[in-house]
């Protein structure tokens, strides 16, 4: 026999632990804060422990309470997804995936093609996520790049998060070594100021700064290095498919890691549901395949006599 006590003081607690009073916990449930303050009141004095300090101005979790809350968030979380899942009309399968808008051009949209002629009844939907956005309640699953570390989330890795400069194919062939690199052609991307440094250094031209032009994301460096502008920080797996059409050239052999790597984001309890389970087998296919390597620039011939 399960043991379950008082499951509106539990919904009551857990909602004022996740949003950090009484007056929200309120709000979202419907009833008064005073209701939840009673609620959760009932319920340490079942369990007989506490599960708040109650400070002047705000609510802080005891050691117990943070523990208790931390177990209950997915299952509620579980148990909102199952009910939807059941409730849905049985032609609605939906997947809905949080990534970065460069993750989601540069890699992940040329590839659903394929996994709708696997999964043509899943309804595929792309939502706006990436490093700095958080898990979204409605996501399936999400694709990040990180260092393997999200509180309640299970991380699986994808790929390698590898630096290497790329170019135009006309710019590539005046690149004969690192040292060839000027710091006004070298195109900056505003969130990894780090990434020119790093590549320099392992390069050992130090001396070199990166001055050029300086865009929002990787995509945009990116496709400013394609239309000849001049040299961009390439990050794999945003420059792959570039490198194998041959739209971008990679001069130089030299890769550096970031130091970070990509990661497949989800809950505990969607590893069960059949769409997601899909979508994980397939992604992880996908991410497995051989990459396309660096492709060398083309030297001009020397003409002889």
């Amino acid at each position: 026999m399960r043991r379950l006590l008082f499951l509106n003081g539990i919904k009551a607690f857990e909602a004022a632990a996740r949003s950090g009073s009484f007056a929200a916990a309120g709000a979202e449930l419907n009833v008064s804060a005073a209701a939840i303050s009673r609620m959760v009141h009932l319920l340490e004095e079942r369990l007989g422990v506490a599960l708040f300090e109650r400070k002047a101005n705000r609510l802080a979790l005891t050691a117990a309470g943070r523990a208790y809350q931390s177990g209950l968030t997915p299952i509620f979380d579980a148990l909102a997804s199952l009910t939807a899942q059941v409730t849905a009309p049985a032609s609605l399968r939906v997947l809905t995936i949080g990534v970065g808008p460069t993750f989601a051009m540069r890699w992940l949209i040329p590839r659903l093609a394929d996994f709708r002629k696997e999964q043509p009844e899943i309804d595929v939907r792309i939502t706006t996520g990436g490093v700095a956005a958080p898990f979204g309640d409605d996501w399936s699953c999400g694709v990040t790049l990180g260092d393997g570390a999200w509180p309640g989330l299970i991380a699986e890795p994808l790929f390698a998060a590898d630096l290497m400069p790329v170019c135009a194919p006309k710019l590539a062939v005046t690149l004969k070594r690192p040292g060839d690199l000027k710091g006004p052609s070298l195109i900056r991307v505003a969130h990894s100021p780090d990434d020119w440094p790093s590549w320099l250094k392992a390069a050992g031209t130090s001396r070199i700064t990166a001055r050029g032009p300086e865009f929002q994301y990787y995509g945009q460096a990116l496709q400013a290095a394609g239309d000849g502008l001049g040299v961009a920080m390439g990050i794999r797996p945003y420059i792959d498919d570039d490198l194998a059409a041959g739209r971008l050239v990679a001069p130089f052999a030299l890769s550096v890691p970031k130091g970070m790597r990509w990661y497949l984001l989800y809950r505990g309890f969607q590893a069960e549901q059949r769409d997601f389970a899909a979508f994980r087998r397939w992604i992880m296919r996908a991410a497995a395949q051989p990459r396309t390597g660096p492709q060398p620039a083309r030297r001009k011939k020397t003409a002889t006599m």
